[in-house]
């Protein structure tokens, strides 16, 4: 599934003015049974140890042959989902906070400085020119841009670790969740910047950034990268209990539970968007029926044990979307004590 980079755009004016106005998306539905559609959260299912025969498309295999999942591994996960979470709220709490502040000590510096700012450029060094340059372009960017490049960069950097051959062990280690392993906490986090095929990485990309300028600007940025995060690591846990209900544990990697999160609360918010299959624009649909057909088909693939994708993973993304587009504004809402407290303790240490 691929949106097109127009979404961001199409859907400015409707998170502005909340209205529904019809925008045609192109979607492209990747065959699940093709190898080269692996552009979903990737579940691999464990080799039986009699078997001599290697995958041919490079893939990471299971290193764990044990199919049962220990349940201190479930209440590891679970005790992390929760702390995790909490704990990106809190930090998204604390930069907002420090984000403001220095806004306006740059917007005071300014109205004193400004004469001393105003210098032409000729008078600077090339390394203030450049940092200058440097600035006017991030500063040209839509905020979704500004929080999708470091994303972007994050995992490229965890894609090119895959090419290390010294690193595949660490890689399959810390890069790929699987309930059964040794280390289960922090792969969950880890996974979620990790992609193994370039078709995966590209597709996961693309459909955040169609998606990302949205979620910001209705979110905005603080919010934004904590439900991201936290969403991560809660469609990870959904993966663990599935493969733990189910005894099949495996290898899983891949952003697309988060962004399926992204996905589900844009789409929650603004169902009336009209939304249009790739290559076939005059077939279009609402965003409200596109992520419940999205849902039944993952919903569909959990029953009936479908392997190819990680269905678990990609529900629990867009529970966590639905909920958060629910609930979220109320939840939010109840930061003010925990920036107060900040507030007070920063303004005691300054003393």
């Amino acid at each position: 599934m691929l949106m097109s980079r127009a979404l961001c755009r199409s859907w400015l004016p409707q998170v502005a003015h909340r209205c529904h106005a019809n925008v045609n998306i192109p979607i492209l539905r990747i065959n699940s049974g093709h190898p080269a559609a692996r552009s979903c959260r990737q579940f691999h299912r464990n080799r039986k140890q009699s078997s001599n025969l290697k995958p041919t498309t490079g893939e990471p295999v299971a290193a764990e042959l044990n199919t049962t999942v220990p349940v201190n591994n479930v209440i590891k996960a679970v005790a992390f989902t929760g702390a995790f979470t909490v704990g990106c709220f809190a930090g998204a709490t604390i930069l907002e906070y420090e984000n403001t502040r220095s806004l306006i000590l740059e917007k005071a510096r300014q109205a004193r400085f400004g004469w001393w700012q105003s210098r032409s450029l000729a008078d600077r060094d090339y390394w203030t020119q450049l940092k200058q340059e440097f600035r006017r372009h991030w500063d040209s960017l839509t905020p979704g841009d500004k929080m999708f490049a470091p994303i972007l960069l994050c995992n490229l950097v965890a894609f090119a670790m895959w090419r290390v051959p010294a690193l595949k062990g660490t890689m399959m280690t810390y890069f790929t969740s699987n309930p059964a392993a040794r280390v289960v906490c922090w792969p969950m986090f880890l996974s979620t910047f990790s992609h193994y095929s370039a078709m995966h990485i590209f597709a996961n990309m693309y459909v955040m950034h169609s998606f990302a300028n949205a979620a910001v600007l209705s979110l905005g940025k603080e919010q934004f990268l904590a439900v991201y995060l936290s969403a991560g690591v809660f469609s990870s846990l959904m993966s663990v209990l599935y493969k733990a209900g189910t005894s099949q544990a495996g290898m899983s990697l891949g952003a697309s539970g988060a962004i399926m999160t992204l996905l589900a609360y844009v789409c929650t918010q603004y169902p009336d968007t009209q939304l249009s299959i790739l290559f076939l624009p005059a077939l279009t649909f609402s965003a409200g029926a596109g992520i419940k057909v999205l849902m039944g088909i993952d919903f569909a693939g959990v029953v009936l044990g479908w392997k190819f994708f990680d269905h678990a993973a990609h529900l629990g993304g867009a529970m966590f979307g639905i909920f958060w587009a629910t609930y979220g504004a109320q939840i939010w809402a109840k930061r003010i004590g925990l920036l107060n407290y900040y507030h007070d303790l920063r303004r005691t240490k300054q003393k």
